[in-house]
């Protein structure tokens, strides 16, 4: 009897959720109805004939208006309950209110839009001839805005190469996903990070991949059947919940999905990927021979997984482009947030476990002054009262803002890694400073075993379900690791802010043909806490580049040069400044096995002893860019 009123009990939360949502939902809609004419299931055609899903919400008016343009692999069937359509409905509503037509579009495959889908491998043209069809359209003034973050951003930049007419403005947001290759950085859509594959993607695609046998609607279907079976039919699929933490666990790599009975068809292409494969360049990723020609409102934050390379791309096309155009009208925003979480800052904003501030900014209204300026062409003031660079700084937990990224006042200073050779752990005896060594050398040493790595504790993450949690932890535990070489500064004598791109080269030998060296960066409290700002990763392999593989022979030293780091963070008078130094940082990345082979499709990895080399000959270190005030 106790069973079932517990059952019953929780039958009747459940159904008074879903009521509530629902009425939120339907309220949301009366208010939308209310100021929008909504066109929904239009399939837009494409150049070859396959029509794409599109909901179209514009204001009650004779006159023509411009566009903001969403388009996503995600679903905003406005039909039933769920976060993710009452986010649409909302969106809508605010959009509509500024004027403008809100246009949301499904990627081709995914829900009610024909074709087969492929992450970011989706024709080019897709966006062109959604711009064209939009601008045609006798309500359209013909400008058109692209807005969204994540999966609703990373088409943004590819696209924006086109350089089509009506592409006035663009609002790219955690967009790395979108970044193929950019200087240093081949990330390639974030698949990889120094060469080491990153596994949030092995999540992700779970999570959202259709099958190849989903149920489809038949071609030609009319726009008036597609509204009426949308209200039955939602297309998205439930899949079984996965203890992603040992999910990502399995190997070989190549076989994760499978494991856990996961639809694998585009991901079983990308895991055979190396880091330059000509495939990359194929699809709609952005890389840096692509010239944008449209002005560009960047938004990124501190603890999203591709924070360099964001900084990276903003200041590749506010450098680099052939139209001073383009140039002068490219802006930055950098919150101190985690992926996709800008509007969630508040007075106490917690990333983690780490307190930073009141981290709020006036998010909408920047972004639609933006819009206003470009697509409505009004003389509102926008460049005047926008700073070029807006960037939060933790610890002092403030907004600032700059002419460029790095500020210019912002210079790179040495600190060098220094030990008796014993930096093994926080209770080894490995410390950083700014004088040069003239030591011999005394390397610390450590092993790395694959089947044993440093497990990955907050850091700089996204789309992972329960594998890593995402932002600032302390560290303290993690660093009694025999594995990690922890290295320190004295306590501050005062304070220093480190804002810019962090640098780091290690001088480094293995018994292994292949192994992985990682770094972390971290603002130690005089109590000990010990809080990650940054990490990143190299694959020895690719230590001359991504063109080629070059094996280590046992006992040699090596410089490798480790795609930098970024952070804006104040370090207090009495703080610490720290690195770690391992093999592994895993499930955030992919472990190297050390074998020298695929390591896709390996099951077997061999134990590596690594060292990190300080000395004259081999000086080992990190470039802070500190602030000069």
């Amino acid at each position: 009897m106790r069973t079932f009123l517990i059952n019953f009990q929780l039958f009747v939360i459940t159904f008074s959720l879903g009521v509530f949502n629902t009425y939120a939902q339907d309220d949301i809609f009366e208010k939308l109805q209310e100021i929008a004419i909504i066109d929904q299931k239009v399939m837009m055609p494409m150049r070859d004939g396959i029509r794409l899903a599109t909901d179209i919400y514009r204001p009650k008016t004779d006159e023509k208006v411009p566009v903001i343009f969403s388009r996503t692999p995600y679903n905003f069937n406005s039909w039933g309950d769920g976060e993710q359509k009452t986010r649409t409905a909302e969106k809508a509503y605010e959009v509509v209110q500024q004027g403008y037509a809100y246009v949301v579009q499904n990627e081709r495959g995914r829900y009610y839009s024909e074709g087969e889908w492929d992450i970011l491998g989706i024709p080019l043209t897709d966006g062109y001839d959604a711009f064209s069809w939009m601008k045609d359209q006798p309500w359209s003034n013909g400008k058109i805005g692209t807005l969204g973050c994540s999966s609703t951003a990373e088409w943004q930049m590819a696209v924006a190469a086109l350089d089509h007419p009506s592409h006035a403005a663009m609002v790219p947001q955690s967009f790395g996903a979108g970044v193929g290759r950019v200087g240093d950085y081949y990330e390639q859509g974030n698949w990889y990070r120094g060469g080491a594959e990153q596994l949030l993607f092995f999540a992700w695609l779970y999570g959202v991949e259709h099958d190849k046998y989903k149920p489809r609607i038949p071609e030609g279907a009319s726009q008036e059947d597609l509204i009426r079976i949308s209200r039955f039919y939602d297309l998205a699929p439930e899949n079984p919940p996965v203890d992603m933490s040992e999910a990502l666990a399995h190997l070989p790599i190549q076989d994760i999905l499978q494991n856990i009975q996961g639809k694998r068809e585009v991901f079983d292409k990308m895991v055979r990927r190396n880091p330059n494969h000509i495939d990359w360049y194929k699809g709609g990723l952005y890389h840096d021979d692509m010239e944008i020609g449209i002005p560009g409102f960047w938004f990124a934050s501190w603890y999203d997984v591709s924070i360099s390379p964001n900084l990276a791309l903003y200041n590749h096309v506010r450098n680099n482009s052939k139209d001073q155009f383009v140039k002068d009208n490219q802006y930055l925003v950098i919150a101190p947030t985690l992926h996709c979480r800008y509007t969630r800052a508040t007075e106490n904003t917690i990333v983690g476990e780490r307190n930073v501030g009141d981290a709020r900014l006036n998010y909408s209204e920047q972004i639609y002054s933006w819009f206003d300026l470009w697509l409505k062409g009004e003389n509102n003031n926008f460049k005047d009262n926008t700073p070029r660079v807006q960037y939060y700084t933790m610890g002092s937990n403030v907004w600032q803002s700059a002419e460029s990224w790095p500020p210019e006042n912002s210079e790179l200073k040495t600190f060098y890694l220094t030990s008796g050779g014993k930096a093994n752990s926080l209770y080894g005896d490995g410390r950083l400073s700014v004088k040069e060594p003239n030591s011999e050398n005394v390397p610390d040493s450590f092993i790395y075993d694959p089947m044993n790595p440093v497990t990955s504790y907050g850091g700089n993450v996204c789309c992972t379900g329960n594998a890593v949690k995402g932002g600032a932890y302390d560290q303290q535990a993690m660093e009694t690791r025999q594995d990690i070489l922890v290295y320190t500064t004295e306590p501050l004598e005062e304070g220093i802010e480190v804002t810019g791109f962090i640098e780091s080269s290690l001088y480094i030998s293995s018994d292994a043909k292949d192994t992985d060296f990682t770094i972390k960066l971290i603002d130690v409290y005089p109590d000990g806490r010990a809080y990650n700002l940054d990490e990143t990763i190299q694959r020895v392999r690719y230590r001359e580049g991504y063109e080629k593989e070059v094996f280590m022979e046992k006992g040699k030293v090596y410089e490798i040069n480790l795609t930098p780091m970024a952070t804006s963070n104040f370090f207090e008078k009495g703080h610490r400044i720290r690195i770690e130094v391992s093999s592994s940082n895993f499930p955030r990345f992919a472990r190297n096995l050390n074998t020298g082979g695929k390591n896709y499709d390996e099951k077997q990895g061999v134990v590596a002893r690594n060292s990190v080399h300080h000395s004259k000959q081999y000086p080992s270190q990190i470039r802070l860019p500190i602030v000069n005030r």
